[in-house]
């Protein structure tokens, strides 16, 4: 099965492809932006054409959560107008698309986990703009599946999980925000998902529509730093951890408002795919061992 894979240098694209070349399943087709410019419509539909891949698995967007604030124009075109591009020329071929959003699409007000049915209700630019591209995917093309998750680590980029390993080795005190909960995911496992869904497409199945995987275990960002630092010492990737503070959102004020709780229902994308939430714990101590 020939994936067309989009943002390939990111997180869960370079996952992706380490997925795939262990696989005799898939093979992949990786663009980043210096390949594919997704906001051009016209290169777009003419990479498609040529490449005639079997499924597109669009994970390119603008994640700068603050700068969108500021960058609307650059978050529109590759959030929103991207995602359209890539949706029409998928139908122009006759396949389908699979697309990764995001928890920020929803206000964070709720007090029991998302479904994926729950109205939208964007906070910010950048969940605005994942919102906009979830739409446009849905009117282009019937043949999608939209998959939703949150709090993306892995072995690769910049993510929060570096960030905690290496202020908590470098500082003696670290105030993180314990008043805003989600559940952390691994890119490998929402990688491994991803695949697992283009397998039974490529065996007919068609449960498209929108789904979320992400962790399995809610927790606040105050809490998924104290299991960061702990994986740490216990692997002797610190010597010594800095000394752990909670504070409240309002402490720490910044560009773009979060929502306090993003966690989401995963059930759905178990009973269509048979793909459960991510043990992220377990994941997290794998990651730890590979930095």
């Amino acid at each position: 099965m020939k994936i067309m894979l989009t943002g390939a240098n990111g997180q869960l694209g370079s996952c992706l492809q380490d997925l795939a070349a262990n696989s005799d399943v898939f093979s992949i087709i990786a663009t980043d932006y210096q390949e594919l410019d997704v906001t051009n419509e016209q290169a777009v539909s003419e990479f498609v054409g040529n490449a005639q891949p079997d499924i597109i698995v669009n994970a390119a967007a603008h994640t700068a959560v603050d700068k969108a604030q500021t960058e609307i124009e650059l978050a529109t075109a590759i959030n929103a107008k991207g995602p359209e591009y890539l949706a029409n020329a998928a139908r122009e071929v006759g396949i389908p698309t699979i697309h990764v959003s995001t928890d920020y699409v929803f206000d964070g007000t709720a007090s029991t986990p998302y479904l994926p049915t729950h109205p939208a209700k964007p906070l910010g630019v950048y969940g605005e703009t994942k919102w906009q591209g979830e739409e446009a995917v849905r009117n282009a093309l019937a043949e999608h599946i939209i998959i939703r998750t949150a709090w993306v680590f892995s072995e690769y980029g910049n993510n929060f999980v570096k960030t905690m390993l290496r202020l908590g080795g470098e500082r003696e005190a670290l105030g993180v925000i314990a008043d805003q909960y989600g559940c952390p995911t691994y890119a490998g496992d929402l990688a491994a998902a991803i695949l697992h869904c283009c397998a039974q497409i490529k065996g007919g199945k068609t449960a498209w529509g929108s789904y979320h995987h992400c962790g399995d275990l809610p927790t606040s960002w105050h809490g998924f730093t104290r299991a960061i630092l702990a994986e740490g010492l216990a692997q002797g990737k610190l010597a010594n951890a800095a000394k752990l503070n909670a504070i409240k959102t309002e402490d720490y004020p910044l560009p773009a408002p979060r929502p306090a709780y993003s966690v989401m229902d995963c059930g759905s994308m178990f009973d269509a795919w048979g793909v459960g939430a991510s043990d992220w714990r377990r994941a997290l101590s794998r990651v730890v061992a590979k930095l």
